[in-house]
């Protein structure tokens, strides 16, 4: 009898077909054989081009071998770029400040298309690879169930006993699944066209410094050029469309942008981000062209964009980024803000010049025919487009609020509520900086006395 798989409405069914979301690498690998001898099911083997650089011919062979009855392999590199990544761009999504969300905008990219072959196949279930301490798990299985809820979902790390790699090793070697012979990589990587990441291993260590060995993507800084790189980007309707004014697809333009970038030592980034989940993780990453794009985007939105548009934007950009980190990629509050953007760039057309140099990519110039920037207006010299007596009605009405405020306390009384709030806030610094000092004190007296009890 074949063990039974709970649906998320709580009633049991029997699997008899599965596809698993399959990289070829050893925990899809173990995973594959696992499910075939845990749930006796027909395991169809789904994998996504989505540009990580491997010999997918390979994935196949290695699949069929390990007992797959047949393996889907789709490229969706023209999508993933723009359907995920330019949406993305478009929003100037990073998450705290610093991720690009290159694995977090691919996860619902390969969950739509597994769920596509679960259909054609009529699978009951899908699985993947994600661990259960990681945000994978999250994004994947949000995205399964929003295109089906009542697809059954398997999460082989949340049910096995295996808990290492050298458990994978030995479940592989006892199954003749074949095992990496080359070094093991003392971290985890993921790469598709936008990104490489890496995490884990020696980078768990927040204060040790990622080994130059790591990185696939970009040369070291150090070891850039010598002499600056200039480079011009279009864009229409706030999606890069041309680079050096050959035009591109999706796809291609990404992998232009990624060799200069990278050859300039450009999008290197090393971060402590929070986890869905709950933890801090660290994670660094290669995104030579992204970084590239969003100066860029940045660049021709200021001239093009009007500036409450721009602000209002700017305030839905945090919300934007977490929905695509945690996995809300198919929500409708996801389709909402989309529409939104979407909105906010009708006018985003132009040119940006960038320059490239040993790691920096600074932005030297834009240009559009759609432009909000009128030298008329912004001129120091004299005009006769602009009346500066103008702006005094305009600052006596926003200072208004402020006048009746220094009215209401009496005068003088709103300087002296200021500088004692000044007081507070040094004198609240000083306690800190004191309590600071008695606890170093007290922990040195502390060391001397262990220290005079150990002799």
């Amino acid at each position: 009898m074949r063990p039974l798989a709970m649906g998320p409405i709580g009633r049991a069914e029997e699997v008899n077909k599965i596809v698993l979301a399959y990289s070829g690498g050893l925990d899809t690998s173990v995973i594959l054989r696992w499910l075939i001898e845990t749930y006796r099911a027909e395991v169809i083997a789904f994998c996504a081009d989505l540009g990580q650089g491997e010999e997918l011919d390979l994935v196949r062979e290695k699949a069929l071998k390990t007992g797959a009855s047949k393996v889907y392999i789709k490229d969706l590199r023209e999508e993933f770029v723009r359907d995920f990544v330019f949406p993305c761009l478009k929003a100037n999504a990073v998450y705290e400040g610093r991720y690009l969300l290159g694995t977090s905008m691919a996860r619902p990219l390969i969950a739509k298309h597994q769920m596509l072959v679960a259909k054609k196949e009529r699978a009951g279930a899908v699985a993947h690879g994600a661990t259960g301490k990681g945000n994978d798990q999250v994004r994947f299985e949000l995205s399964y169930y929003a295109i089906d809820p009542r697809i059954r979902v398997i999460a082989p790390w949340r049910e096995w006993r295996l808990r290492s790699r050298s458990d994978l090793i030995t479940y592989a070697k006892r199954h003749r699944i074949p095992v990496p012979t080359t070094k093991t990589q003392p971290y985890s990587t993921d790469r598709n066209l936008f990104h490489i990441s890496f995490e884990g291993g020696v980078l768990e260590d927040p204060w040790q410094e990622p080994p130059e060995e790591m990185f696939v993507l970009s040369v070291s800084p150090e070891k850039a050029p010598d002499w600056p790189s200039h480079h011009e980007i279009e864009f229409r309707d706030g999606v890069p469309i041309a680079v050096d004014g050959k035009r591109l697809s999706p796809a291609r333009l990404l992998e232009r942008l990624n060799r200069i970038g990278g050859e300039h030592g450009v999008g290197r980034v090393d971060v402590v981000e929070n986890r869905y989940v709950g933890m801090k993780s660290r994670g660094v990453y290669e995104t030579p062209g992204g970084t590239i794009l969003h100066a860029a985007h940045r660049a021709v939105e200021s001239i093009t964009m009007d500036r409450e548009v721009m602000h209002l934007r700017d305030s839905l950009i945090p919300r934007f980024s977490e929905l695509v980190y945690y996995g809300y990629w198919f929500s409708p509050e996801m389709e909402l803000l989309q529409r939104t953007i979407d909105e906010s760039q009708r006018w985003v057309t132009g040119t940006a010049r960038v320059k490239l140099y040993k790691g920096n990519c600074e932005v030297v110039g834009r240009k559009s025919g759609a432009s909000l920037y009128d030298p008329a207006f912004a001129t120091f010299e004299r005009d006769e487009v602009y009346r500066q007596k103008d702006a005094e009605g305009f600052i006596r009405l926003n200072a208004l609020r402020l006048r009746i405020r220094a009215l209401r306390q009496g005068s003088g009384q709103a300087l002296r509520s200021f500088d004692k709030a000044q007081d507070r806030r040094r004198s609240g610094q000083a306690l800190k900086g004191a309590g600071s000092e008695v606890r170093r004190a007290k922990s040195g007296v502390r060391g001397a006395k262990g220290r005079r009890a150990e002799g």
